[in-house]
């Protein structure tokens, strides 16, 4: 809100500024300390509107427009209608130009698509926020907040509206509003009236990122009306960089407009001195021109990434760039936590240590009910945030190896009230990812204050100097008390249990509990450890074997105990029997070469205890030596990592805001195998891409040759094609079957091949070849023959006139219409053959793209029209065939298929022999 801000709640105006006295606040807002009720605030909703961002204002579709006509490939079709109006055809200049309209228009749309697309991705992921509502903490999703509510934010949490803290503690990001790298403090005990709002210290702001603490604001503006919505009032528009693929095509786009304009501009003198008069020579360059033009190459691949992007939201990985779709195919190496990643994220008790001895907890053991395990289980519950469900299908917040606590506690009958654990708090420690452990400093009930400490065994026990006695009371922690203890990590560990060592203590009534976490953990009493276990996810064995095949090499960084980590991994196939691990102190202790040559190897590994500093260096030594980097994150500190990565992945799920805001890409369900799914999505994409730019160049060469033909001869040999045939070929029945081809599935051996390299060309030289050289040579041999031999039959020579009231005009009408029609028939066979690279048509299927089929029915329907609707026979020079005619190219779609199916067969067959490199 500005100071001004004034509403109406209940048909009573109010205004509010947030930093006058919280009851002053609390009586302008209508609300407490307590929240809003559930009817109090959908009224609200109705007068203050949904807590969101305004959306732009619309395209601005003439700058939009005009940029798609700028474009290289459409500047030379301009240059091409130029000199059509100067050599006095103006039908064929106007033609050119409704091409250039039309297909803007089409780009225009096609870019229109994708980007609803991307922002429809949206959907995948609510934003929620916790608030207070009806006296009770629930989850709402983030657009229904309103003025006087109360929010609950946590560490990781991304601050929603614009809000005054009423009780705790934060650090918080405001980099999206200031620019600051440090996170900033808040607290509701500093009452600042004075200043910018931005440094108030204890405001929260829309947009920012809770890294550490925990609070409740009371919500004071939302939507437009927050710190973030006026400075999004200020930048309405903003410009979208093109993705690599898309500058790589913009590069061959200026290539091919240079060639084409160059090759029209140095013919023209080429076919007058030929013989060919001025006009005839223009018509030529006209047609050379147009003939180079791919017109739908640049939307046709946008269309195909943003394909790419829905499909893969539909499956559960939500990438929130189209050129990420690109970058995930050529991913050579993963990065992976193994909690929520690799297992289930459902933990449960299996087995608690006492000093008198172990209990297990899932066969039952007579010790269940013992007075050390009741204590130890409430210790472990109090250090706790999370909440367990009222009712049995209730909703549960908080990490999921708290609420495991919480359960075992419930189910020895040491059922812990999260309102009354919260009301005895007197402060708390919350877990640090360096120290690995979490501390809270409680009133019991008895009045005594004590702290309850839970975290990695390695972190607590140095903070212990006793240990629970088999009577209740207290001893000294000795060294042979360590030993016994470290050996039985090991073997927990060994068994893929995760563990948490519980400890506490009692405070004396003097003891000052300040912000030294050092002197409050200190001189613990150790109770026990607690063993937990977080099964495998069923489906992720398989995701590994299909990743190795591919060539993907998997580490896993996890800030778990390396043998439990280890034993994890070879349960779903990851690293080999006695795999490395390195532990966060060994990683420290390494220097950048020695980090370089531990990862230059094929071996994977075990990173345990590791910290987000870990994940990064990571990160930064594997692209340093050219690998493509997916890595894998959920914690606000894990984002400098996701940021880093060539493919940040976050968990949709249990990942923090903060995480999903800095990944490229989210999963919804946190399972390991959407990962290697969008692989493979992203390796089809972009082979599909290059399946319809084949399609595309090779009809370059059949409507090239016909023009080179008629000039090289002089004029001797007419012209088999018109400049208006070519445009009904690009415009009418090459479209359909490239936006087809986007769709294909996935060739066989996809995922057995290895990454493509980092700087691969999506246009390569194999591709142009096999396009022009091979393709498109056949197609202009097939076109050029049927056209020769309809003027053949007629009993034409080389020079005979063709032209206007000439006896064989009619025949040479229909020798350029079986010229074009035998285009259309080649394109039907390169668009065959153009759906595998390797493999043969039989092995996925001919009725697998009902799109492709689709589009070439339209291709035919299309091209049948135009030969047999005879008013359009004047506009385009053409006639219609009798049957010989047209059974004369009803074989090219076999002969062109044929041919690149016999290719692809030498080429398996080649490749079986040569022998496999050791």
């Amino acid at each position: 809100m500005t100071s001004s801000d004034t509403r109406e709640v209940d048909g009573t105006s109010t205004t509010a500024d947030p930093r006058e006295p919280l009851i002053s606040l609390f009586r302008d807002l209508r609300t407490s300390a307590l929240g809003l009720s559930g009817r109090d605030a959908q009224r609200r909703l109705l007068v203050y509107g949904t807590n969101e961002l305004p959306k732009r204002s619309g395209r601005q579709w003439p700058g939009q427009l005009l940029k798609q006509v700028t474009h290289p490939l459409a500047l030379v079709l301009v240059i091409a209608a130029v000199l059509a109006w100067f050599t006095g055809t103006p039908v064929l200049a106007t033609a050119i130009v409704a091409v250039i309209v039309l297909n803007a228009g089409f780009a225009f749309v096609q870019e229109l698509q994708a980007e609803r697309a991307v922002e429809a991705l949206a959907a995948y992921l609510p934003t929620h926020a916790h608030v207070m509502r009806d006296r009770q903490r629930v989850e709402v999703e983030a657009r229904t907040l309103v003025p006087g509510d109360v929010l609950v934010i946590s560490e990781g949490d991304r601050v929603c509206a614009d809000a005054r803290m009423i009780d705790g503690d934060l650090e918080v990001d405001l980099s999206t509003l200031t620019g600051e790298s440090l996170p900033a403090a808040r607290s509701a005990d500093q009452v600042e009236t004075a200043g910018s709002r931005l440094q108030a210290r204890n405001l929260v702001f829309s947009g920012t990122a809770c890294t550490e603490g925990e609070a409740r604001a009371v919500v004071t503006a939302t939507g437009a009306h927050t710190e973030l919505g006026r400075i999004a009032a200020l930048t309405q528009r903003s410009t979208r960089a093109d993705s690599p693929l898309e500058r790589q095509v913009k590069r061959v786009a200026w290539l091919i407009a240079l060639v084409a304009a160059g090759a029209g501009v140095v013919f023209v003198p080429a076919g007058v001195a030929a013989g060919l008069g001025w006009t005839a020579a223009a018509t030529f360059a006209i047609g050379l021109i147009v003939a180079n033009v791919p017109e739908g190459l640049l939307p046709t691949i946008t269309l195909a990434l943003a394909v790419g992007v829905r499909d893969l939201a539909r499956r559960g990985a939500v990438v929130k760039r189209l050129s990420a779709v690109e970058t995930l195919g050529s991913t050579t190496v993963i990065c992976t936590d193994k909690t929520g990643t690799l297992t289930e994220n459902k933990m449960r008790v299996t087995k608690v240590w006492l000093p008198g001895g172990e209990i297990d907890l899932e066969n039952g053991s007579d010790a269940a009910g013992s007075a050390e395990l009741r204590v130890l289980t409430y210790t472990a519950a109090v250090c706790t945030s999370a909440e367990l469900a009222s009712q049995p299908l209730g909703p549960t917040t908080g990490d999921p190896t708290e609420l495991a606590l919480l359960e075992v506690a419930r189910s020895l009958g040491v059922p812990l009230n999260p309102h009354d654990r919260d009301a005895g708090r007197r402060a708390v420690f919350h877990f640090d990812p360096h120290l690995r452990r979490m501390s809270t400093v409680d009133i019991e009930g008895d009045r005594t204050v004590a702290v309850h400490t839970k975290g990695a065994p390695e972190t607590v026990l140095p903070c212990c100097s006793g240990i629970a006695g088999i009577d209740g009371g207290q001893r000294e922690l000795t060294d042979a008390d360590r030993s016994r203890l470290s050996g039985l990590i090991d073997e927990y560990a060994a068994q893929g249990l995760r563990m948490l060592a519980i400890a506490r203590r009692r405070l004396d009534d003097d003891t000052v509990i300040g912000p030294a976490r050092e002197a409050i953990e200190n001189g613990l009493c150790l109770l026990g450890v607690v063993a937990l276990f977080d099964p495998p996810r069923a489906q992720v064995a398989d995701a590994i074997i299909q990743a190795h095949r591919a060539g993907i090499r998997i580490h896993v960084v996890t800030g778990d105990n390396g043998l439990t980590a280890a034993q994890i991994a070879r349960r779903v196939g990851i690293g080999s029997v006695g795999a490395q691990i390195i532990t966060g102190e060994q990683l420290d202790a390494l220097s950048e070469p020695e980090l370089d040559h531990l990862l230059s190897g094929d071996e994977e590994i075990i990173f345990a205890r590791s910290s987000p500093e870990a994940k990064l260096r990571i990160a930064d030594a594997l692209r340093a030596q050219g690998q493509v980097v997916a890595m894998t994150g959920d914690g606000v500190n894990d984002a400098p990592a996701l940021h880093r990565a060539d493919i940040g992945v976050a968990m949709g799920r249990s990942g923090t805001d903060v995480a999903r805001e800095a990944a490229t890409m989210v999963l919804t369900d946190d399972d390991f195998g959407t990962i290697v799914v969008a692989v493979e999505a992203g390796r089809r994409v972009y082979d599909n891409i290059r399946k319809f730019i084949l399609y595309i160049f090779t009809h370059a060469v059949p409507e090239v040759v016909p023009f080179l033909a008629f000039a090289l001869s002089g004029g001797a040999i007419p012209l088999p094609l018109t400049v208006l045939q070519i445009l009904a070929i690009d415009l009418g029945t090459d479209i359909l079957p490239a936006l087809a081809l986007s769709r294909e599935p996935a060739e066989p051996g996809l995922m057995d091949r290895p990454p493509r390299p980092r700087k691969e060309g999506i246009i390569r030289g194999a591709l142009l070849l096999r396009a022009w050289a091979f393709l498109g040579v056949i197609s202009a041999v097939l076109v050029m023959g049927g056209f020769l031999l309809v003027l053949y039959q007629a009993g034409w020579h080389p020079g005979d006139p063709t032209g206007v009231g000439a006896p064989l005009h009619h025949s040479y009408q229909q020798a350029t219409t079986v010229a074009w029609l035998g285009i259309v028939a080649c394109q039907i066979g390169t668009a065959f053959a153009a759906r595998t690279e390797h493999a043969s048509l039989r092995a996925i299927g001919v009725f697998s793209n009902p799109a492709l089929l689709v589009g070439i029915a339209g291709a035919i329907v299309f091209a049948l029209l135009l030969v047999y609707t005879p008013f359009l026979h004047p506009l385009l020079g053409t006639a219609a065939l009798p049957a010989d005619q047209l059974m004369l190219v009803t074989p090219f779609p076999c002969i062109v298929w044929g041919a690149d199916e016999l290719r692809r067969l030498w080429l398996r067959h080649r490749a079986h022999r040569r022998p496999t490199a050791p």
